[in-house]
């Protein structure tokens, strides 16, 4: 309940000075019962009614402080005027003070405070108390100047606190957001490591199941028990390797990424389900397949069709109306793919690579490929490569 009061007067400043006002009237009311009948103004409800004026500058004193202090500077004409002080003028001048205090800088909070408090003591100067013989108007001075210093010094102190708190809070912030930098860093160097470590254990693993390869392939006729003993440690070599590298696949992906998956990975077969995909998303696309595509690894059929798909892809964002179209050759040497499209092409003032050439240009150059992207003389865009391919032996056609 507390704390959603707290939450409510955060959020609602004027409403939480005006309950403030309605406080300092209702003391004033109370402060007046409690005194002798005989020193209570006459009339008393005139009296309340000037003590609300006096406290309704405190409903502006966050939203409006500037306007608050000139109408806290109008009530001063109440004694001149109508011989009348009520007690929240003082109390008015109080919060005011504190307020410029506490929420603005020096110098506008020293202005406000003199030009609230001198008037004070000239008010006072010219009107002396009536009633009151034993106080004079030097010690009503003397008390107004005391009363507005200590205001002014309370509000610094919690305007210096707060400013203290609030640095301190965004030091704990920027501390926090190093050390989460920090432990990131630590984390992806260890992941390097890691990855390091298990690249070294598969290539050796790589490399044994290729000596025991070749030594099967001298022994199978003259020894074959040597040749199956020798097969089964490269079966069980080979299944090692595996589960090493999904374990460097584990450790070279991020938070972000999904989980490992064991369907198979697309390849040559995919890119026509890929184009009808995006027929129906709405870009007209042709294929056209020439040559024999024989037997490809399947990383360079992987290649292949993740160039056709961020292509399509592209073309299906940024191309607007247009038509697509697919060719994929296979040669002797080399496998050539070219997407074109007949839309708008790439903006004339952007520079910029985005993440999809760049990940086709990694793939191609790990094949020792070539990669072509740029707009077309006619208009569109065209992205083409070219993978050479070395021939499978015979063993893995089988």
């Amino acid at each position: 309940m507390g704390s959603a009061l707290r939450e409510w007067l955060r959020r609602s400043p004027a409403a939480g000075d005006s309950l403030l006002a309605v406080a300092l009237v209702l003391g004033e009311v109370l402060f007046t019962l409690l005194t002798p009948r005989e020193f209570w103004p006459r009339p008393f409800p005139t009296a309340l009614g000037w003590s609300v004026l006096c406290a309704a500058p405190v409903v502006l004193r966050r939203v409006a402080p500037w306007p608050a202090l000139l109408a806290a500077l109008a009530t001063l004409l109440f004694p001149v005027v109508i011989k009348v002080a009520p007690t929240t003028q003082s109390l008015t001048f109080v919060v005011l003070t504190y307020t410029m205090a506490a929420y603005r800088p020096v110098r506008p909070a020293l202005v406000a405070a003199v030009g609230l408090w001198l008037p004070v003591a000239v008010v006072n100067a010219l009107v002396p108390p009536v009633g009151i013989p034993q106080v004079g108007s030097a010690f009503l001075i003397a008390n107004n100047i005391l009363v507005g210093i200590v205001s002014f010094s309370v509000g610094r102190a919690v305007h210096a606190r707060r400013s203290s708190t609030e640095a301190l809070r965004e030091r704990a912030r920027v501390a926090e957001a190093n050390q989460r930098a920090l432990a990131e860093q630590a984390v992806a160097d260890e992941r390097r490591r890691i990855a390091r470590e298990l690249h070294d254990v598969v290539a050796h693993h790589v490399s044994v199941m290729g000596v025991l390869a070749t030594g099967v392939r001298r022994v199978l006729r003259r020894d074959p028990d040597s040749a199956d003993e020798a097969m089964a440690t490269i079966e069980e070599t080979s299944r090692a390797t595996l589960r090493e590298l999904r374990r460097l696949l584990d450790v070279l992906r991020t938070e972000t990424e999904p989980a490992a998956e064991l369907a198979p990975q697309p390849g040559l077969a995919g890119i026509e389900a890929l184009t009808d995909q995006v027929r129906e998303a709405g870009l007209p696309v042709t294929l056209t397949v020439t040559g024999q595509p024989g037997q490809l690894e399947e990383g360079v059929a992987l290649t292949v069709y993740r160039i056709v798909q961020e292509a399509l892809t592209n073309a299906l964002k940024h191309a607007g109306t247009a038509t697509a179209q697919v060719r994929v050759g296979f040669g002797g040497d080399a496998v050539e793919v070219e997407v074109t499209d007949t839309g708008r092409g790439p903006s004339p003032d952007t520079d910029r690579i985005g993440h999809g050439l760049v990940g086709m240009r990694e793939r191609v150059g790990l094949y020792g490929g070539i990669l072509r992207t740029g707009a077309r003389s006619g208009g569109g865009y065209r992205v083409y490569a070219r993978i050479p391919v070395e021939p499978l032996p015979e063993s893995s056609r089988r």
